[in-house]
């Protein structure tokens, strides 16, 4: 194993241990699910209607969740709810145990990671700075960092492929960079739970397999517990261990890609009609997009 992973495997148990206010030390127990959302729900605003209904699920270590649904199924909504960012109207989020709202903000952000759908420009900073950004969490009041620090943002730096990034500006980047520097902030979190908000937008095919298999990875071999919310169907077929389908902010089903990826319900819940198949390697349902007239046809 190398040093930097030695690192960074160190720092995540560190934080599950942590006996600090709002820590959990539950958060080492692999019976208790990483995160559970009962009954949540949420707005936009004070006066909207519900973006998130009364959904619940867990988010366990060692597995890959994806959120799927169309546009307006309150996806983004969810992840705020999930992060502690916005407040529940109703229903509890729990992370290992401990109602979130309990859990003081320097201890959850050794917990959970997110990355937006989109980020705010980092003008004046470099990419090296951005991700050391993510070791916020684990430093002093002076955020000075340290050799372990350096370390662990220079994995971080390489798992992303942006290595040879460090010193550019991060106004300098594409979008598709740009997106790629901010997953490496979070993998310099070192967090149990990451929660990511599409993070293949602006990848070119290319990087969005090379994204997804490196997110399988770290969830599997540093057991985080990991969930994306995704709009290609493919990807999470591929790559997810479950998917939580929403509609309308309702929870329409949770399981299995199998399970869920169904011909019929795609089709109810997405208004499009896809030919389906069976990947005869992976297993997995893939999905092919047909014109209505053909499909009438």
């Amino acid at each position: 194993m190398s040093r930097s992973v030695a690192l960074q495997n160190k720092w995540t148990i560190m934080a599950a241990d942590s006996g600090k206010p709002g820590a959990s030390p539950s958060s080492s127990r692999s019976s208790e699910p990483a995160l559970a959302a009962t009954g949540i729900s949420g707005r936009y605003d004070e006066t909207a209607r519900f973006a998130i209904d009364d959904v619940s699920f867990d988010l366990n270590r060692g597995e890959l969740v994806a959120v799927l649904g169309p546009n307006g199924a309150g996806k983004t909504t969810l992840v705020r709810l999930l992060s502690g960012v916005q407040k529940t109207v109703a229903g509890e989020v729990r992370i290992f145990g401990a109602p979130i709202a309990s859990i003081d903000r320097p201890s959850l952000a050794k917990k959970i990671a997110v990355v937006r759908q989109s980020e705010p420009i980092a003008f004046g900073f470099s990419v090296r700075e951005v991700v050391m950004m993510g070791r916020a969490p684990h430093q002093t009041g002076w955020l000075r960092a340290t050799r372990e620090d350096d370390e662990i943002v220079t994995a971080a730096l390489k798992r992303m492929d942006v290595f040879e990034l460090a010193d550019r500006q991060v106004r300098e980047l594409s979008g598709g960079e740009a997106r790629r520097v901010a997953i490496a902030r979070a993998f310099a979190q070192t967090p149990e739970i990451l929660l990511l908000d599409e993070p293949g937008a602006f990848l070119d095919v290319r990087h969005q397999l090379a994204l997804y298999d490196r997110l399988a990875d770290e969830t599997r071999e540093n057991r985080l517990a990991c969930l994306v919310v995704m709009h290609d169907l493919n990807m999470a077929a591929q790559y997810a261990d479950r998917i939580v389908l929403l509609r309308d902010g309702k929870l329409v089903a949770c399981g299995t890609p199998n399970e869920v990826m169904t011909e019929a319900r795609v089709l109810d819940v997405f208004g499009a009609r896809l030919a389906t198949g069976i990947d005869p390697k992976s297993k997995a349902p893939y999905f092919l997009p047909v014109r209505a007239q053909s499909a009438e046809k």
